[in-house]
């Protein structure tokens, strides 16, 4: 069983959702960013997503949008991610990593050197949100054979035609994407999302996590009683653009995540 499927087989035996966070690796610089890393599990975090910086995040708000650019122009690049990662796991061998952007910087930095090197750092899942399952051959099927999960984005527009093929190689778990747009755009209705997740449960047998729009630990609250996981990005990334300084990013990134899992946890009490 992967670190992934453990997870969520743990917190469905408890009865409560996964807090899935997401940062930018290297923002606000290499030693804040893997403080707040390493930070994050303690502070509440079931399931780690970390960004790899790219030049061109189409799928992303400003939020990440700027986070990726200050991560860039602090030195960030994949090689620099997949350290962060194996830094982590000297002290952390049981919370879920996914790295999540784009396959341009996997293309350049060779998919069988990234495909080994994330595996032997720690990396238990991947999300490109520009590689469509027509192109499984590039990515998912040789990191799904190393044991790396796949995991697919849904979405609003994704419908019941399309759905089973998005679906059919997906690992690890769903992440439906509940609004359409880009990251940080606003959040989707608990009707909507209700629906959204009772359609996905008639075609897979994966936890489903929703994101997109989720900032407050009653926001969070809510989903985590239709969800098995709930994915919180830009807020995250929000207290880093407006700390003072790379300490008060770690402090205020951790305190967020604390009061986020508390509305998780405290969801189904």
């Amino acid at each position: 069983m992967s670190r992934l499927e453990q997870r969520f087989a743990d917190l469905k035996a408890e009865g409560r959702a996964a807090l899935v966070t997401f940062v930018t690796a290297g923002d606000p610089g290499y030693e804040a960013s893997l403080a707040i890393l390493k930070g994050l599990p303690e502070a509440g975090a079931d399931v780690i997503e970390l960004g790899m910086p790219f030049t061109d995040p189409m799928a992303d708000g400003v939020a990440i949008q700027l986070a990726t650019l200050r991560a860039l122009e602090a030195g960030q690049n994949l090689a620099k991610t997949l350290q962060m990662v194996r830094e982590f796991r000297t002290g952390n061998q049981t919370t879920p990593i996914v790295l999540m952007g784009y396959y341009n910087p996997i293309h350049r930095f060779g998919v069988e050197r990234f495909v080994a090197d994330a595996k032997d750092a720690g990396v238990d899942g991947l999300i490109i949100v520009d590689l469509p399952p027509e192109h499984d051959e590039e990515l998912a099927t040789p990191a799904q054979a190393a044991g790396i999960d796949f995991i697919r984005l849904t979405t609003p527009t994704t419908d019941d035609a399309r759905l089973p093929r998005v679906l059919q190689r997906s690992s690890g778990f769903v992440y439906y994407v509940s609004v359409a747009g880009v990251t940080g755009a606003g959040s989707a209705t608990h009707e909507h999302v209700e629906q959204a997740i009772a359609r996905l449960r008639r075609h897979t047998e994966l936890p489903i996590s929703v994101g997109f729009g989720i900032r407050t630990p009653e926001q969070a609250a809510a989903i985590a009683r239709l969800a098995d996981g709930v994915v919180v990005g830009s807020a995250l990334v929000d207290k880093i653009a407006q700390a003072k300084d790379a300490g008060q990013a770690v402090d205020d990134v951790l305190s967020l995540c604390s009061a986020l899992a508390k509305g998780v946890r405290n969801a189904r009490a």
